[in-house]
């Protein structure tokens, strides 16, 4: 029983533990001193990833992103920016299951009164989104990757916490920029 409970307990922690950045990576020529304003490349969506709600989605990251490089010092223009940003996104919803098998030891325990048949199966006991955010910072006129993060992490199921968590997110993502 204690060896379950500390399992849960695991379980919840990672669960409830915050986006992970993965993957860093700065052009070795990268001088982001030389670049004052900024834009999005346009964002197209096709397949499983467009719901009710994507647009919206995409405008709480747009923000996150925008106030994250104010901070620095850029500005945002929609014309002849000296960087552009490209927002990948990919979702997969994901299926967690338990197994019904309850032996520890290797024998079958007593279940009942009736000669019941026991089998071991998965069984589906919830279902939740996990999600990638990838951002790519291009040099326009040179149409070269400066910089570029990969973000992984399981999605708020409550549409009012989308947003808290797009912040979260994406201040996760720039910690890691090389211009603080």
């Amino acid at each position: 029983m204690k060896k379950l409970i500390i399992i849960l307990f695991s379980v919840s922690l990672i669960a409830c533990a915050g986006p992970k950045v993965l993957d860093v990576s700065t052009a070795p020529e990268a001088n982001f001193s030389n670049y004052k304003t900024f834009a999005f490349y346009e964002v197209t969506a096709l397949g499983d990833t467009i719901t009710e709600g994507f647009n919206e989605r995409i405008g709480y990251l747009k923000k996150a992103i925008t106030t994250e490089m104010e901070q620095r010092q850029f500005t945002q223009v929609n014309n002849n920016a000296d960087l552009l940003i490209n927002i990948g996104i990919a979702i997969k919803l994901e299926v967690q299951t338990r197994e019904t098998d309850w032996r520890t030891d290797g024998m079958m325990k007593y279940m009942g009164q009736r000669n019941y048949k026991w089998e071991s199966k998965e069984i589906e006991v919830g279902r939740y989104r996990r999600g990638a955010i990838t951002l790519h910072i291009v040099d326009a006129a040179k149409n070269h990757m400066l910089w570029t993060a990969t973000l992984r992490g399981s999605l708020p199921d409550d549409s009012t916490k989308v947003a808290a968590f797009a912040n979260k997110s994406v201040q996760a993502l720039f910690s890691k920029f090389p211009v603080q």
